[in-house]
């Protein structure tokens, strides 16, 4: 996969060709050729990162006939095409895209809960979280952490931090200063937008879909510590450009009582990856990471 996004985003000159000329285009023209684009990757896929998103939707959420596996793995191809085409030549298009707001009063309650503190949005890799992200930053004052060191993706989060959309790097800046910054934003009245389902090999051990896997206890941290709410949100593709975004009911894990700091860490983050994975079975061709959720497991642990 991240050869691929390699390749589309290597050509900056030829972006920005692109990008002056596509506005003269409709969207539903420009939504004909990704069908199209993705359409021709499906096949030219099947043999190559295709094989391993087969196998994960298979083995992740169990027993499927083959013809739903084909489904969801051409759904799955058909909305990286246009999540990536909307990063890499639309974002300038972003305020005439169609954003269905589905739980407006869970923010507004979220908001009386923080009582002058920020809030975090929380969620997984679905839909086109970069376009969320945009959403929400032109709402509120946002801060979110990325993965933008691989030379593959620093070329899509500069598109965003061009936007406005204000970010930290979680490979280039320190842990402790990366905390201290979000604890910070959100004292001040800022809302904090994390992404739950990265992984990282020193990540704390956990639980997603059964297995044991390693995922960011941030959220848990800042949770607890600050006693704010967690905002459960996803969004996802409804039809070419257009997006619904949902907004679910605040969780106040900082109300769990537990004996440890510790322990409850690790049961907020418990309960945190329960959502990730009722979004992700919701809505399995949405989830970006089923080309490599097979390296997360650690099986032999228990």
């Amino acid at each position: 996969m991240y050869e691929w996004i390699a390749k589309l985003t290597s050509g900056e000159g030829d972006q920005r060709l692109l990008a002056r000329m596509l506005p003269i285009f409709p969207l539903w023209m420009l939504s004909f050729l990704c069908w199209g684009i993705a359409s021709i990757w499906y096949v030219a896929s099947r043999n190559g990162f295709l094989k391993n998103v087969k196998h994960n939707l298979a083995d992740v959420l169990g027993p499927m006939s083959e013809r739903k596996v084909r489904s969801l793995t051409r759904n799955y191809v058909r909305n990286v095409v246009f999540s990536l085409f909307e990063i890499c030549f639309q974002s300038d298009r972003l305020p005439s895209y169609e954003f269905k707001l589905q739980g407006e009063e869970h923010l507004q309650a979220a908001q009386q809960l923080a009582q002058g503190k920020g809030f975090i949005i929380y969620t997984p890799h679905v839909g086109n979280f970069f376009n969320y992200y945009w959403y929400f930053s032109r709402r509120y004052d946002c801060l979110t952490v990325a993965s933008a060191g691989s030379p593959e993706l620093k070329p899509l989060y500069d598109k965003f931090a061009a936007l406005g959309c204000k970010g930290l790097d979680y490979d280039s800046v320190p842990a402790l200063e990366l905390y201290r910054s979000l604890r910070r934003h959100i004292q001040s009245g800022g809302v904090v937008f994390l992404l739950g389902d990265f992984w990282r090999p020193s990540f704390p051990l956990s639980k997603l879909f059964g297995r044991v896997t390693r995922t960011p206890e941030g959220t848990a941290m800042l949770a607890l510590e600050l006693q704010i709410p967690i905002v459960p949100f996803y969004g996802i593709r409804v039809h070419g450009f257009k997006h619904r975004l949902v907004v679910g009911e605040p969780l106040i894990l900082y109300a769990q009582e537990s004996l440890a700091v510790r322990t409850a860490r690790m049961e907020a983050n418990l309960i945190l990856n329960s959502f990730v994975e009722r979004v992700i079975r919701e809505q399995p061709a949405s989830w970006f990471y089923w080309f490599n959720v097979h390296e997360r497991w650690e099986d032999g642990l228990q």
